[in-house]
């Protein structure tokens, strides 16, 4: 299921954006996808592209009038560099992990996305062979998480004295108090407190 395309405004409102090359610029288009992935699972997703030209000719272009864009943004996969000037640019990484999604030959998958205004192209899309060892690189990022027991032990300290006073109140509490006594046991409920590492 695909929502309509719609264009995404800057920090300030604007539709179009301007490149280094201040005679450029871009606008960038976005669409929401709900799928359901091989394992089973929904997902849902949003896809970039860019629209890119001269200045003048994306403000004559029309489309910043546009509230919603017909057709679709398409993914395409391929193991051929789309730049063969740059041929790292557009590879496919997972997530954060830094690891170049491969075939099972050991071919990297370069990845882009593009507007098909006619809404008739699909997705090409390539299946990556090294899932294990993107598991184990998020198996060491992912975070730790130490839950505490269901019935914690608050310890309540007496205040702190001098110790010419300490002396005295220990010799006169030795007299009267049951040292077991003096540690407060209050508990805790602790069903819902989980820590980070």
């Amino acid at each position: 299921m695909k929502s309509s395309i719609s264009i995404k405004l800057d920090a300030n409102g604007n539709a179009i954006r301007q490149s280094s090359n201040p005679e450029y610029g871009y606008i960038i288009l976005a669409q929401e996808r709900i799928t359901i992935k091989t394992n089973g699972w929904v997902d849902k997703k949003t896809f970039t592209t860019l629209i890119r030209g001269k200045i003048e000719d994306l403000q004559n272009s029309g489309l910043t009038e546009m509230k919603y864009l017909p057709g679709n943004i398409i993914v395409i996969e391929q193991t051929e560099p789309f730049d063969n000037f740059d041929p790292n640019k557009a590879l496919k990484v997972a997530g954060d992990t830094g690891i170049i999604l491969c075939t099972e030959d050991g071919e990297p998958i370069y990845r882009k996305t593009i507007y098909d205004g006619s809404g008739i192209m699909h997705d090409i899309l390539i299946p990556h062979a090294n899932g294990d060892e993107i598991k184990a690189a998020n198996a060491k990022k992912a975070p730790k998480k130490v839950k505490t027991p269901k019935k914690a032990k608050k310890v309540v300290t007496p205040p702190a004295v001098e110790m010419e006073e300490a002396e005295e109140v220990i010799e006169d509490a030795e007299e009267i108090i049951d040292f077991d006594d003096v540690i407060i046991e209050e508990d805790i409920d602790t069903d819902d407190i989980t820590f980070e590492l």
